[in-house]
């Protein structure tokens, strides 16, 4: 899709699937139902119309997203195309700590076999 066929605003729930902020259409339809995203501080519905400039905060997978419209685009597109539809104010994922040492990122999936070993060793040093 070209910038001259770009359209100057388009629905929310469509915008967040194309963007790739989530995996599907249905899944930002029920955010939005849910009141999980705001448009500009306003809670918005899935027919919300976004365009350049407008901040989408939302709440998606136990993650506080914050973005910026940059282009409004209507049809799923791939990431490198997709992260240049916004900018990314989004606070750092949460950090938390599993044992004392032992740090956790959401998000960051399985833990490594190295971690697996610390943890299972700090797991016998607390059942002595």
């Amino acid at each position: 899709m070209t910038d001259s066929q770009a359209p100057a605003e388009t629905r929310l729930d469509r915008w967040l699937c194309a963007v790739r902020l989530v995996k599907t259409r249905p899944i930002a339809t029920r955010l939005c139902e849910a009141g999980h995203v705001r448009v500009n501080g306003v809670s918005a519905k899935p027919s919300t119309k976004v365009r350049a400039g407008d901040r989408v905060e939302a709440f998606i997978a136990d993650r506080e997203r914050v973005v910026e419209v940059v282009r409004p685009i209507e049809s799923r597109v791939g990431a490198p195309v997709a992260v240049t539809c916004y900018v990314d104010h989004s606070p750092p994922p949460v950090v938390r700590e599993i044992r004392p040492g032992i740090m956790a990122v959401r998000g960051e999936g399985r833990p490594s076999k190295r971690l697996r070993r610390e943890l299972e060793r700090l797991r016998r040093a607390a059942d002595t």
